[in-house]
């Protein structure tokens, strides 16, 4: 195996396969490394003047702080965020599906024609008020083993938060709010829903029960009109019990995989995410909208410095118009927060070796294939069009997620270089390892090994494939890491914007 990854051959800088001790000879290249590399960083492999740009994808990453020589190690002590000009072209497309309906899942087709790919029944807080009832709900199902008697109900989920009061009832914040209660409320994962408020809180439980409903298993309760905890407690729990036949009749029959909509996510990234990973994501998203599926990307900030990549392939210009947007409103928000978009690559971030926000960005983009960008969503806007759309929100993984299930999505894969630990129920979520070190040390957590790309016993395009594979698996009902582990009770976080009164 080569002790160096070069992905172009413009590029001025290779990635390290493992740690790279000093003068050492890099393997096809007449160049010696002048310092230790750790695993994933990356080596000088021509001579870089200050000023001049550093190449990566054969794409601008950031700038030399000084004159960098060939076999030097090139991170964050050495290189430097700045901005440039990104160009970009936007041509009318058009999105054909090219394949028949020929793949199929097996998921449960609710009343109102929605295709789940869970059963659970969801008790969602309105406000930070109605979480402890939440929870008392939950814990009192959970640890009477009622449910073992109800084989097809997946369990019962708590959706609760920390926001839902203190502001301004016609902001931004509880449009974005409200709009990711409803996403929730409707999801096609939950068979039945409650949703729990205390009574006098900003986002009144009037606004979700007036909103869009998209089935009738929907309960609205507040804790003051029943007349307190102890009384709506056992109201809800002996409705539960009452609808606990009725939510566990359902099969799973064969649906076209057009119903899925998957979640495109990353987080602890490392070096090797933009390698291996995220692309072979990107090949199985492709996959999944050429047969008529849909998905999601997002991470706002976490495109920032590759928008260019995606502006390139909208649909239209009112398409790539949403997406300049949301990129403007951005740099306005870091700035008024005297905040920069370079702060979002994490320390962890670094220290798997990535540098700047432009490097991490050009990874991160990747995850999204190479289909033509349908449509740019609002955070927790539901979606509208098939195919491969971007949704807004923070780089925050919980938060984003959070947002994607609102939109709609059924399935969630997340990349991890460091090992991030994740779960969103009502929705399943497999985790895809960027390297084989990590996916051997949290084998009980990752489900697929993508690791095997950088090792060369693997195309991007095969790993691909299983990723795709598995999400139909999924899909269908077998199980991921995350929920053999129990995560996904505590993952909502819905993105809270502007003044907390």
């Amino acid at each position: 195996m080569n002790n160096l990854i070069v992905l172009n051959g413009n590029d001025n800088v290779g990635v390290s396969q493992f740690i790279i001790p000093e003068k050492t000879k890099i393997e096809g290249h007449d160049i010696s490394t002048l310092d230790p590399i750790p695993f994933g960083h990356k080596v000088c492999l021509k001579e870089i003047k200050k000023g001049d740009p550093i190449i990566k994808y054969d794409q601008i990453i950031g700038f030399a702080l000084n004159d960098i020589k060939p076999g030097e190690h090139v991170h964050s002590h050495n290189l430097e965020f700045r901005e440039f000009k990104r160009d970009f072209k936007v041509t009318d497309k058009s999105h054909n599906v090219d394949e028949k309906a020929d793949t199929f899942f097996n998921g449960i087709l609710r009343d109102n024609g929605q295709v789940a790919t869970r059963n659970y029944i969801g008790i969602v807080s309105t406000v930070n008020c109605s979480a402890t009832v939440t929870k008392m709900i939950v814990e009192k199902i959970k640890y009477s083993d009622i449910l073992k008697d109800y084989p097809n109900i997946d369990g019962i989920v708590p959706i609760t938060h920390s926001t839902g009061c203190g502001m301004n009832t016609e902001s931004e914040g509880m449009q974005i709010f409200q709009r990711t209660i409803d996403g929730f409320k409707n999801h096609p994962n939950f068979s039945h829903v409650f949703v729990i408020g205390l009574g006098c809180e900003c986002a009144q439980v009037s606004l979700f029960d007036e909103s869009l409903k998209k089935h009738n298993r929907i309960h609205f309760l507040t804790i003051q009109d029943e007349g307190g905890t102890k009384k709506i407690v056992d109201k809800v729990l002996s409705q539960i019990k009452n609808l606990l036949s009725e939510a566990n009749n359902v099969q799973r029959t064969s649906q076209p995989v057009s119903h899925l909509t998957l979640a495109l996510q990353c987080g602890g990234s490392d070096g090797y995410s933009g390698i291996t990973a995220n692309p072979a994501l990107g090949v199985a998203a492709d996959i999944l909208v050429k047969k008529g599926g849909s998905s999601i990307l997002s991470e706002t900030p976490e495109i920032y410095g590759a928008e260019h990549l995606l502006i390139n392939r909208a649909n239209s210009q009112q398409t790539a118009d949403k997406l300049i947007k949301r990129i403007e409103w951005w740099r306005h928000y870091t700035s008024i927060n005297n905040s920069s978009m370079d702060n979002n690559p994490a320390p962890g971030n670094k220290k798997g070796g990535l540098t700047t926000i432009l490097e991490k960005s050009l990874g991160a983009v990747a995850k999204g294939g190479n289909s033509i960008l349908q449509d740019v969503l609002n955070y927790a806007e539901p979606l509208k069009n098939k195919g491969f759309n971007f949704m807004d929100s923070p780089g925050y993984d919980p938060v984003s997620v959070t947002g994607q299930v609102a939109s709609g999505a059924n399935v969630i894969c997340f990349t991890t270089g460091r090992g991030s630990c994740f779960g969103c129920k009502p929705v399943p979520s497999l985790k895809l390892s960027t390297n084989s070190a990590m996916f051997e040390r949290m084998s009980e957590d990752m489900d697929i090994n993508c690791g095997t790309i950088a090792e060369g016993k693997e195309k991007v395009e095969e790993v691909g494939q299983k990723i795709f594979e598995l999400v139909v698996n999924t899909a269908s009902g077998n199980k991921s890491k995350s929920e053999i582990n129990g995560y996904g009770d505590e993952e909502f976080n819905p993105w809270q914007v502007g003044v907390v009164m």
